[in-house]
């Protein structure tokens, strides 16, 4: 069984990871027509206000004692698979968009 402070390590690279990523496709709003931009950013800001969440719910589970730990856990996992589903998401709209031509050429 992993211990409480491998597994916060762990989901917080995870979360680095994806917030490098969000960088990224902020990065790639940035050169998108002027309705798509506007669809991208509020995806985009929507994304880091779940991760905010998440990391906020990951500070709480650091300070738990072991009976709320199993509980916060489980709001974490649930939270995390969430956040990748709706970063997956996202992502394929994004994609999408460019595939249709949204991109300013």
């Amino acid at each position: 069984m992993i211990t409480r402070e491998a597994y916060v390590a762990e989901l917080k690279a995870q979360l680095d990871e994806l917030n490098a990523d969000l960088d990224a496709l902020e990065g790639e709003a940035r050169k998108a027509s002027a309705d798509a931009k506007v669809q991208y950013e509020r995806q985009i800001r929507e994304l880091r206000q779940k991760v905010q969440r998440l990391q906020q719910t990951l500070t709480k589970s650091r300070q738990a004692n072991e009976n709320a730990w199993d509980d916060l856990k489980e709001g974490v996992e649930t939270g995390w698979t969430m956040l990748k589903e709706s970063f997956t998401a996202a992502k394929s709209e994004f994609k999408k968009g460019y595939d249709q031509g949204l991109k300013e050429e």
